[in-house]
């Protein structure tokens, strides 16, 4: 696999038509319709791209290009898109090239990295994309050889003729398919027939990552640029006054300037920045509410106890089976707001002319970075170029575009191009959190253990709606009331990878686990005569999931983790459905001179056909680390507007040596693919919590669990295996 690193769309096209021109098939990347696929000229595509939102092209020389348009953030989309469209034009993968798009705003209606919708939202079209291909290079075999196109195969960058013996390269024939028509409808391969779908493949990206080669924003230079590092307010507080005299005595440091309600330190490198920062001095005073987090504990509890919740679902008569209920269980869980913490901290690049603006850096919504310049300069949206680098990490804190706008506001100011940089400490303290979050939960037994109600009652800070009102238990219970309320607070909210689920799928799985302890029912079972209940017969009509598809993960998880066989061996359970994928998870803890020790999650995902395993395996891993770590020691609070925790000293990360034994299992459920770069986060801190509790008999209702004073004479571990 050959990866070209340049973006410039004329590079692309250079490439991809060589001198002698070549086969540029136009096709609509992001729409989920299919429409024809056109065979273009390289003159014409020069003269219409605009028309198209992506190209697949064949030179003469052999070699395969595609424009990839999704930001790369390590969901390994620049990877996976080209090995479908491989697939099905039975390419040679090692003469694939992949260039990524910079931003068009008239080629691409969903060309952003998010909710993990890339895949299910692209994958007919770019088999389309491929099998036409095929379908223009042997009509041309078929026309020069004069055969049958019937009589002629394509394998691995060539066609062949078997009873003539005839054979030529795609580039031998991309020349003469490119004057055929491309018809409407293309055959499309039978999976069983996938010989690049399905198999391990390295990150194309790799040879460049491994050798150091600039991809990422923190890498883009620009000869004569300046650099900024901008100071912010807490919130909820303005400026009051600056002294300066200090930070513009650093060399190096070239300005300071006020704009909006921060500070701008303009520099030759980050270095001196750093150090001048520190030396800033900046008086706030209140602008509003100034929270902290003692107030949050007191805005939960006013929240929960408010009768003025927003009603999200209703089935039933809940009174009623509360009212008559043998038992009912009731408990609250709390998470607190957390840092999105990338690797690569935010940065970005902006050069703003007279009427124009140039931007290059790491955004998950080029559009929306694209659109915030336009607002600031007052200026058309398309006379903005978006130049997308890799980004190192996003986790959904990139689809912001506040650092986008810094950039844009102080190239205006210094007229000059500028890059942005921001520390870790600017990283964490900047804003744009996973909302915290408290839940109650009830749930009405009857006499014989059955779950005849569940309430669910979420109160968030800038959470929006806090539940997900349509997925499991819903459907499975006879009697459901679920309400929502949110504080709207100054503190800065986004969304956290796998938004809202990250926390309701732990604090749900934990509390069906208190039931079907209440119930005095094995977990796995509680939950699978649930789901049947819902399948048999739904309550308030169609499922948000499908029913048949969690039980399948369920009980290969159950099966692959032996379930309950081993009585040394301490098991927790969770399940969830996200992003159209549903996943299962146990997690094994033995006991270790008197404390719990986890040693191994087992999970089963349904994400439907699994096109690359290598891709699949790091991003349930990674999403079962992140969920883990998380939900064991990450934790934010805030003292006047500001957060206690600034860096990684006090802001703990999950670290290698805590990462336990990982095993990973798929389910083929004959679907087409779905998403995968968040679902299996939202079911390890369940999974993780209820083993916890088999094992201690005490019961994790807050994250991080290392702060719960339930567990200050134990020490919580994980270890390696």
């Amino acid at each position: 696999m050959a990866t070209l690193t340049k973006t410039n769309r004329r590079d692309f096209l250079k490439i991809a038509g060589t001198t002698a021109g070549g086969l540029f098939i136009g096709f609509n990347w992001m729409s989920c319709d299919s429409p024809k696929m056109e065979v273009l000229s390289e003159e014409e595509v020069l003269a219409q791209a605009k028309n198209f939102n992506a190209y697949l092209s064949i030179a003469p020389s052999g070699d395969i290009v595609i424009y990839s348009p999704n930001p790369e953030l390590g969901q390994n989309i620049k990877t996976s898109f080209p090995m479908v469209v491989a697939e099905e034009l039975d390419a040679d993968w090692e003469r694939v090239h992949v260039i990524q798009a910079n931003l068009d705003q008239n080629k691409f209606d969903r060309q952003l990295t998010g909710g993990s919708g890339a895949m299910p939202h692209s994958w007919e079209r770019l088999r389309k994309a491929g099998a036409t291909a095929k379908y223009l290079l042997i009509a041309a075999a078929a026309k020069e050889w004069g055969v049958p196109a019937s009589e002629i195969t394509a394998s691995k960058g060539f066609v062949s003729h078997k009873n003539s013996g005839k054979e030529a390269s795609f580039g031998d024939l991309a020349i003469a398919a490119s004057n055929l028509e491309a018809p409407e409808d293309v055959p499309l391969k039978n999976p069983k027939d996938f010989k690049i779908i399905g198999t391990p493949v390295k990150n194309v990206d790799n040879p460049a990552i491994f050798t150091g080669k600039p991809l990422y924003g923190l890498d883009f230079y620009r000869e004569g640029m300046l650099h900024a590092m901008i100071q912010r307010p807490p919130f909820g507080m303005k400026i009051k006054s600056i002294d300066d005299s200090e930070a513009k005595g650093v060399a190096g440091i070239s300005d300071v300037l006020q704009f909006d309600n921060s500070v701008a330190i303009i520099g030759s490198s980050t270095w001196p920045l750093m150090k001048a920062k520190k030396l800033l001095k900046v008086e706030y005073e209140p602008d509003g509410l100034v929270e902290s987090s003692a107030d949050h504990d007191r805005l939960f509890k006013e929240m929960l106890a408010s009768n003025n919740a927003e009603e999200r679902r209703r089935d039933g008569n809940v009174e009623q089976a509360f009212s008559t209920a043998a038992q009912v269980v009731t408990a609250e869980y709390q998470c607190p707001f957390l840092s999105h913490s990338p690797m690569e901290p935010m940065n970005f690049f902006a050069h703003v002319k007279e009427n124009s603006a140039e931007l290059v850096g790491p955004t998950q919504t080029p559009d929306r970075a694209a659109s915030t310049a336009a607002e600031v300069l007052g200026i058309p949206k398309e006379n903005i170029t978006v130049e997308i680098t890799r980004l190192g990490g996003g986790f959904g804190r990139r689809l912001r575009a506040d650092y986008v706008e810094e950039a844009v506001k102080v190239s205006q100011m210094m007229k000059a191009p500028v890059k942005v940089t921001w520390s870790r400490e600017d990283d964490i303290t900047g804003g744009a959190y996973r909302p915290a979050v408290r839940y109650r939960f009830e749930a009405a037994l009857d006499a014989n253990g059955n779950m005849v109600g569940y309430k669910l009652k979420g109160a968030g800070i800038n959470a929006g709606n806090s539940t997900r009102q349509n997925n499991f238990p819903s459907g499975a219970v006879d009697n459901v009331l679920i309400e929502s309320i949110d504080h709207k607070s100054p503190i800065t909210t986004n969304p956290w990878r796998a938004p809202i689920t990250n926390f309701l799928a732990y604090a749900e799985q934990s509390f069906l686990d208190e039931v079907a302890l209440a119930a005095q029912r094995d977990p796995v079972e509680f939950r699978l005569s649930l789901l049947e209940r819902a399948k048999a017969n739904p309550v308030g009509g169609e499922l948000g999931y499908d029913a048949d598809r969690m039980i399948g993960v369920i009980k290969t998880a159950a099966e692959k983790s032996n379930w309950g066989k081993d009585s040394n061996v301490s098991q927790g359970f969770s399940v969830y459905f996200s992003h159209r994928t549903y996943v299962a998870q146990v997690a094994d803890i033995e006991m270790e001179n008197g404390s719990p020790v986890l040693k191994k999650i087992t999970a089963a995902t349904d994400c439907g056909m699994v096109i690359n395993p290598t891709g699949a395996n790091h991003q349930v891993r990674g999403g079962i680390v992140d969920g883990m770590g998380h939900a064991m020691y990450g934790n934010l609070t805030f003292e006047n507007g500001l957060p206690t925790q600034k860096n990684f000293d006090k802001y703990r990360l999950i670290r290698m040596k805590e990462v336990p034994q990982i095993d990973v299992h798929y389910v083929d459920s004959g679907f087409d693919p779905t998403g995968l770069g968040e679902p299996a986060l939202p079911p390890t801190g369940g999974a993780v919590a209820n083993a916890i509790y088999k094992a201690t008999k005490r019961r994790l209702r807050r994250q991080p669990f290392i702060e719960q004073e339930e567990f200050s004479d134990l020490n919580l571990e994980i270890k390696r295996a």
